[in-house]
């Protein structure tokens, strides 16, 4: 088929040409195909040589035809750009006949785009290097612009007053915001992760970034919009389990005293290279440009449609038989989050909606008038979207610069594909599939050979694949790598079981999860996974969800490689290569509340490489056998690596990457602890947007109460990865609090400055950390797993580090990463590998912490390693 479009696309330009004897080279099949162009006209026929100009005038010659298809019915679509204000909508009319299907073809670069053109840019009087341009008509409100393909930032900054809450919104310490001049336009965000060194936890739970908008600033009064205020601050709690949510999922309000992390979209805010704003009263853009960009020559794209594709199938008369090949989808937004509804975010881009939402939605049995079924939240749209949709195949395309999810394959989807396409520079979550609303789940869908990466862009909280409630589902060979958070998701509604409730009932089962390729997951939030599965996964371990062949490494938010979460039965996690895990490579276990025998959620854990060590053995269902302790990746078959990831016939998408080169993404949540008394360890969450070229470096600044720079320190961006810690030394020693920003460099140049850390001032150390608890010592032939928790007590600093040492006289291995500072606050345990040892043979490991005060006592563990 696809030589087929390749024929019909030579021919097309042949004729277009001129060329004697093209038109015979026709075949009857082909001329029964349309063609569409930019420059077509809609009162053409839709030849190749008279080509219609829109998708829905395209739309609607094919319904005309498919009643008739004796082959495949072509729509080509000439390389261009194909704007959209509203989505083309297609119903079981626009469906394939017969046993063939509609083909929507693209021909070299074909956009279908959401956006509207920005121009007249002319410089702001009175602001260097802010420049303005009228709003395209017709465009009331978005939120993503776009420079030559490249995401600008809404203007941000940090809250510019303390804020005290009240039940309304806050009271400010001032009355600087009331002054703005359109304080109602501005967006709180309230971003989670770890609450590690003095980086604030300010969200709905370690996965989450909720936000909602101002609806009024006067004086020192700031009332927040509604709905969105109360679902994320009145969420219903047992009255019997303080603190805990009917919902069982995260707090039932925004913690740390409804702090917000950062405040966005506001003409005030304007202070850096990359940054914009929409003032939607007086229909202008502002915007300041990147360095070398030049506006007068710039494509600026400004988000407009919500939508650009929409598959309303039905469950009496599906929309079937269709396929989008060669297309880009571009330049899509979503405004709910901008509305009063906010995003009062639950998990994975589900949100908590309607105005009594916090009190009913999804609560099912639990309170007096709660909706079921239990935990069905709000899923985030997808910008191109298909209900009830039957064989319904996507290759070779690319969705990127979007505003929501990219593609939802949603409720009632069957037997469908996607397949060699890409998904980045996406807001939310990249691929939805299914839902958990209790209507008919998605089954047989097929997602191949596919690369995500770069996303979620803006609600960090996304995944890059989220699969709900499915059936025979097959999630494969895919690469995933540089997101904020999970990499895939799967199922729901386990939540229950800690109250000791069943997992809610649901219809999955036969889901795969194999042979793909992740790795620098999680940059941004925590609590997660590269395989992340919530919920009944089916039945028996027979019809249970199978994660197998996969190779998952190098996260660096707080979670596991593989995370069996609440409820999470009758899954299989069988040969993978699972290794650079901040908490552990499989994990966890809970108990079982179907029954009351106290057994844990059935669960296979077989035949894996991995760095964990734990032996096999059956821990009431939780069975572990045959697990492979790797000290490198020369212990794991090549075969097992070379199967993970994008099939040969696929490698191409590696090289294919979206959007002119640029500067990286600025990173995130900086955070300072204490190095000395004229120095400072700073922390923070790398750049998992690179603009098309590795970061190679990272460099924090440190600034004094009245913002002089007053240290600066770079690092390779590998050692960043290694030690997680930047060292700024010859700080004034009198002269704190400081706080410091990070920027990240690329071949491209180096990003904006991260939000500022909290101020600290340096102080001497002088309390050593106590010692380790609870070290074990897992062992095979050559290797062993040494394992511990964080100490009790820190001592008057915070541990950067640990001290490892090993009885046959070797140096001594020091201990850095990311996974030792997230692990500290919630006492997690850490494990790290020790090859190079002798069979049969007795070893004593001892572990010590490390903080700037020294290194504390040793916690010691002995073992013989296994013949």
């Amino acid at each position: 088929m696809r030589r087929r479009a390749v024929l019909v696309t030579l021919i097309s330009t042949l004729l277009a040409l001129g060329v004697p004897g093209a038109a015979s080279s026709a075949t009857e099949p082909l001329s029964s195909d349309l063609y569409v162009s930019p420059a077509g006209d809609d009162h053409a026929d839709g030849t190749a040589r008279h080509p219609v100009r829109t998708l829905d005038r395209a739309r609607d010659l094919a319904r005309a035809r498919v009643a008739d298809m004796k082959d495949d019915l072509t729509v080509h679509l000439a390389s261009g750009t194909y704007r959209r204000t509203e989505p083309l909508v297609l119903d079981a009319r626009d469906s394939g006949t017969g046993g063939h299907k509609v083909i929507w073809q693209g021909t070299g670069r074909t956009v279908v785009s959401g956006g509207r053109q920005v121009s007249g840019w002319r410089k702001v009087a009175g602001r260097p290097g802010l420049w303005s341009a009228p709003a395209p008509r017709g465009l009331t409100d978005t939120r993503q612009l776009y420079v030559d393909g490249v995401r600008a930032q809404r203007a941000r900054g940090t809250v510019p007053v303390d804020l005290t809450q009240t039940a309304v919104g806050y009271t400010a310490s001032s009355d600087t915001l009331a002054h703005w001049r359109r304080p109602s336009d501005a967006e709180f965000v309230y971003t989670s992760g770890e609450a590690l060194w003095n980086i604030e936890r300010n969200g709905l739970g370690q996965w989450t970034e909720p936000r909602c908008r101002i609806a009024a600033a006067e004086g020192t009064t700031i009332t927040m919009v509604q709905p969105c205020w109360d679902n994320s601050n009145k969420r219903v709690e047992f009255p019997d389990i303080p603190g805990r949510t009917v919902s069982m999922v995260g707090p039932g309000h925004l913690t740390n005293s409804g702090r917000a992390t950062y405040i966005e979209n506001a003409y005030e805010l304007l202070d850096q290279p990359g940054e914009w704003y929409l003032d939607r009263a007086a229909h202008r853009v502002y915007y300041l440009p990147r360095k070398g960009e030049n506006l007068a020559r710039a494509d600026v794209e400004a988000a407009q449609a919500e939508k650009l594709i929409d598959g309303q199938g039905t469950a009496s008369a599906a929309v079937h038989d269709i396929a989008f090949r060669g297309l880009q989808f571009s330049y899509a937004t979503w405004l709910t989050p901008s509305r009063p509804e906010g995003f009062s975010e639950i998990q994975a881009g589900y949100t908590i909606t309607g105005e009594k939402g916090w009190a009913t939605q999804g609560l099912c049995q639990y309170v007096e008038g709660g909706t079921c079924p239990f935990a069905s939240w709000t899923k985030m749209p997808g910008n191109v979207s298909v209900v009830h949709g039957q064989r319904i195949d996507f290759s070779d395309d690319v969705f990127a610069h979007l505003g929501a999810s990219g593609l939802d394959l949603g409720t009632g989807s069957k037997d469908s594909t996607v397949n060699g396409t890409i998904f980045t520079d996406i807001s939310g979550n990249g691929l939805e599939i299914g839902g958990v609303d209790g209507q008919t789940p998605a089954s047989g869908v097929q997602v191949t050979n596919n690369h995500l990466y770069g996303l979620p862009r803006e609600f960090h909280g996304g995944v890059a694949i989220l699969n709900g409630y499915t059936q025979h589902n097959t999630i494969a060979h895919n690469q995933i790598d540089h997101v904020g958070y999970s990499a895939i998701s799967l199922g729901w509604g386990g939540w229950p079981d800690k109250i000791g409730d069943p997992a809610t009932a649901n219809p999955s089962h036969d889901n795969a999860v194999r042979d793909n390729l992740i790795f620098d997951y999680m940059q941004m939030l925590d609590d997660g996974g590269g395989i992340y599965t919530q919920g009944l996964t089916g039945t028996s371990l027979a019809d249970g969800e199978k994660v197998t062949g996969n190779v998952i490494h190098d996260q660096w938010g707080l979670g596991k490689n593989v995370y069996t979460d609440n409820g999470c039965t009758y899954e299989t996690v069988e040969g993978n290569v699972l290794y650079n895990a901040s908490y552990a490579n499989v994990a966890s276990r809970h108990t079982d509340y179907r029954d009351d025998l106290g057994n844990n959620d059935p669960t296979l854990v077989k035949d894996n490489w991995w760095e964990e060590g734990t032996s096999d053995g059956d821990n009431k269902g939780l069975v572990t056998s045959g697990n492979k302790i790797m000290t490198g990746l020369s212990d794991v078959p090549s075969q097992i690596l070379g199967n993970a990831g994008l099939e040969p016939a696929y490698a191409g998408l590696l090289g294919s990457r979206v959007g002119a080169p640029s500067a990286p993404e600025a990173p995130s949540r900086a955070g300072t602890s204490t190095a000395g008394a004229d120095a400072l360890y700073v922390t923070f969450n790398p750049s998992f947007v690179d603009g098309g070229s590795p970061v190679t470096e990272y460099t924090a600044r440190a600034y004094d109460a009245s913002g002089r720079q007053v240290g600066e320190q770079s690092v390779p961006a590998a050692e960043f990865k290694r030690t997680a810690i930047v060292r700024i030394d010859g700080l004034p020693s009198s002269g704190g609090p400081f706080t410091v920003t990070v920027t990240a460099s690329n071949a491209q140049g180096s990003s904006a400055p991260s939000l500022a850390s909290l101020p600290l001032t340096p102080a001497t150390a002088s309390v050593l950390p106590g010692a380790p608890t609870s070290p074990k010592l897992r062992t095979a032939a050559g290797a062993a797993t040494v394992a511990w928790t964080p100490p009790t007590a820190t001592g008057d600093a915070k541990i950067i580090g640990y001290r490892v040492t090993v009885s046959d006289g070797r140096d001594p291995i020091d201990v850095m990463g990311r996974d030792v500072l997230v692990t500290q606050p919630s006492a997690k345990g850490m494990f790290r590998v020790i090859g190079g040892l002798r069979p049969a043979t007795s070893y004593t490991v001892t572990v010590a912490a490390v903080t700037a005060a020294g290194t504390g006592p040793t916690a010691t563990t002995t073992a013989t390693t296994k013949p």
